[in-house]
C-alpha cells in the first residue's frame, strides 16, 4: 500500500473523527455512535479472479459498532477526490466480502449485522455518476425486475451546508469546513476550532488538495499542543 493511501486513512481511523462523522452523515449530528463503542476491523479481503488468482481488496478505514457485548454494526469510509463510475460496484464487493466474513463465523452468539458504508467525495464539482449498482451496469429488459440493486452513499463534503459542518464536533469540521470554502471563496479563512489531530489532518488536507503546504513536520513536543 501507497504512503499517499497510508496517510488519507490517519485522521479517520481514530475513534472520535470516525463515530464524528457517522453521526453527523447519518444522524444529522445526534450522537448515536460513541467513541468508545467502535472496535477494530479488518479492512481487507480476498477474492478469486480469473485463472483461480487471489486478489486483494482494501477498504479506507472500518470499524466494529458495539455497544457493551453485543454488535450492532459495521461502518466503512472511502475517500474518494475524483469520481468513479463503477463506485457503487466496489461499494458492493467490500459490503459482501463483510457479510460473507460474519457468514462464515456465524453462531447464535454472534447474528449477522448490517454492514454500512460511507463514500467521502472531496471533488469542487457533485458527484454525478451514478450511486446505485444498476446505473452502472446494462441490463436487458426481461432480466431489470430480477436484478436486486444496491445504493453507494455518497457525501459531497465541499457541498455541506454550513449547519451540517457545524454539526461536526471533531477534527473532520475543519477537514469539511475547508473543502466547503475553497469551493465557494477559492480561499479559506481558518475559524478558532482546536485541532486535536494536528499532524493527521494536516497530512490529509496534503493528500486531499495535493499542496504540499500542508506538509508540515512537528516535534514530538509540538504533537502534544493545541
Amino acid at each position: 500500500m501507497g504512503q499517499k493511501d497510508i496517510t488519507e486513512k490517519l485522521l479517520e481511523d481514530y475513534n472520535d473523527v470516525f463515530a464524528d462523522i457517522v453521526n453527523v452523515l447519518l444522524f444529522r449530528g445526534n450522537r448515536i455512535v460513541k467513541e468508545e463503542s467502535l472496535k477494530e476491523t479488518k479492512v481487507k479481503s480476498q477474492y478469486k479472479a480469473e485463472a483461480g488468482k487471489l486478489h486483494e481488496q482494501e477498504r479506507d478505514v472500518a470499524k466494529y459498532w458495539q455497544e457493551g457485548n453485543v454488535l450492532v454494526a459495521i461502518c466503512g469510509l472511502e475517500n474518494q477526490t475524483a469520481e468513479e463510475k463503477y463506485m457503487p460496484l466496489r461499494v458492493f464487493s467490500y459490503d459482501g466480502a463483510s457479510y460473507r466474513r460474519q457468514l462464515l463465523s456465524e453462531n447464535d452468539e454472534n447474528p449477522i449485522v448490517p454492514v454500512v458504508s460511507l463514500v467521502l467525495h472531496f471533488g469542487m464539482k457533485k458527484w454525478s455518476s451514478p450511486h446505485n449498482l444498476k446505473g452502472v451496469i446494462d441490463i436487458p429488459k426481461e432480466l431489470e425486475p430480477y436484478v436486486n440493486d444496491y445504493k453507494a452513499n455518497i457525501f459531497n463534503i465541499a457541498f455541506l451546508d454550513d449547519e451540517t459542518v457545524q454539526m461536526f464536533q471533531s477534527d473532520f469540521r475543519i477537514v469539511a469546513d475547508f473543502f466547503v470554502q475553497k469551493r465557494k471563496n477559492k480561499d479559506y479563512v481558518p475559524d478558532k476550532h482546536k485541532i486535536k489531530h494536528v499532524d493527521e489532518m494536516l497530512k490529509l488536507l496534503q493528500v486531499l488538495t495535493g499542496d504540499d503546504r500542508y506538509n508540515v513536520k512537528f516535534s514530538e513536543t509540538e504533537k502534544k499542543e493545541d
